[in-house]
């Protein structure tokens, strides 16, 4: 059963459901299953995702606006996202610290605030002119950005930009053990361990439906 008072408190859950889009409820049109540690995972466009990032997701496709200048940092979770965007950063911004090492970013924040996720990091804003609510992207500074998306699933914006992806891949099996790894941490008691074996059966179903989405990004990075 879906958490309705969860809903009801989510501003951007409440907000995208009364959109005059034909649905009350875009969630219950998806398929679920649960994930590792006992959330709802939602199929959407191909891609297993969180019941509250979801809503967040097609926001973002809808509303952001790519600039020439953007980078964007494409990867798959738990395939070396930390170490790409530390390594982006500190390329992009080698000539601004040359001096003052000492005071540089990445010594004092984590790479993951350096560098947003797009499609979890945003907020909401009340726009009085449209009567409803907008992405909040004022506060993104940065051209640098980095998604879990798949790469059919971006913004129309990002594609017919001539802004640049850098896409990083993984082991497979790699991936998974840190996930398994990672995903075990945050689990409460309450929610029985999944087996790795089962663990591992969900993580090739969620493979599988998802595609070659590496390829995706390395035959749209050929025609380029």
């Amino acid at each position: 059963m879906e958490n309705t008072q969860g809903r009801e408190s989510n501003p951007i859950i409440r907000d995208k459901e009364e959109e005059e889009d034909g649905h009350d409820n875009p969630l219950a049109l998806l398929p679920k299953e649960k994930g590792w540690i006992g959330l709802d995972l939602y199929l959407y466009q191909g891609f297993w995702c969180p019941s509250m990032e979801i809503q967040r997701v097609m926001s973002f496709q809808q509303h952001f606006k790519a600039q020439d200048t953007d980078l964007i940092l494409a990867t798959m979770p738990k395939s070396g996202t930390t170490w790409l965007k530390a390594l982006t950063f500190a390329i992009a911004n080698r000539h601004r610290y040359t001096n003052t090492l000492s005071q540089h970013p990445l010594l004092t924040s984590n790479p993951h605030n350096l560098i947003p996720l797009q499609e979890i990091s945003l907020s909401a804003n009340k726009d009085s002119h449209q009567g409803g609510r907008i992405l909040n992207l004022s506060n993104f500074q940065s051209s640098i950005f980095s998604t879990h998306m798949p790469y059919h699933s971006l913004p129309n914006s990002i594609k017919i930009s001539n802004c640049h992806i850098v896409y990083l891949c993984r082991n497979p099996y790699d991936s998974f053990v840190s996930a398994w790894h990672f995903l075990s941490k945050p689990r409460p008691e309450s929610i029985e361990p999944l087996s790795c074996n089962d663990a591992f059966d969900m993580y090739c179903r969620v493979s599988s439906v998802l595609g070659p989405s590496g390829t995706m990004y390395w035959d749209t990075g050929r025609r380029a």
